[in-house]
């Protein structure tokens, strides 16, 4: 499964957000492990770095997070058409139409949210952390021990 990480996910795991942090850290194992491909849209390192920036107040903190996350996680791009998708969208926020926009242009499977009720979940699966775990949980048709 790919699943694009929304900000809010990456950034809860990356700076050990409570209480979110422990099921963003299971996702990103997950993604360690095989189980899911992980993507961030490709306006996420521009405001992850400036998030960290100006909340720890360390530029050179804010490179080594950025530069961990796109050495772990594949890039959803963003381009004209993709900005064009996202303002078509009929999402409050421009940021989150963009993470959107993004994860439908690169036929991704899911969008890890959570706030999943700020996205229509019509055109792609909108999956909070503990809807990813639940679904790695499961067994799959197919798999040893499994009925089939």
């Amino acid at each position: 499964m790919r699943v694009l990480l929304d900000t809010n996910v990456a950034l809860d795991f990356l700076l050990d957000r409570e209480p979110f942090a422990d099921a963003a850290a299971q996702v990103w194992e997950a993604h360690r492990h095989g189980k899911i491909v992980a993507y961030v849209s490709a306006i996420a390192p521009v405001n992850i770095f400036f998030y960290i920036a100006r909340k720890l107040k360390g530029v050179d903190m804010a490179h080594r997070v950025v530069t961990g996350l796109l050495h772990e996680c594949q890039v959803a791009g963003v381009d004209a058409s993709v900005l064009r998708a996202a303002a078509a969208l009929s999402l409050k926020d421009y940021e989150d139409a963009v993470q959107l926009a993004s994860a439908l242009h690169s036929r991704l499977d899911a969008m890890v949210t959570r706030n999943p009720h700020d996205y229509p979940s019509d055109s792609l699966a909108i999956l909070s952390p503990s809807d990813v775990l639940t679904t790695l949980a499961q067994p799959r048709t197919g798999d040893p021990g499994t009925a089939t």
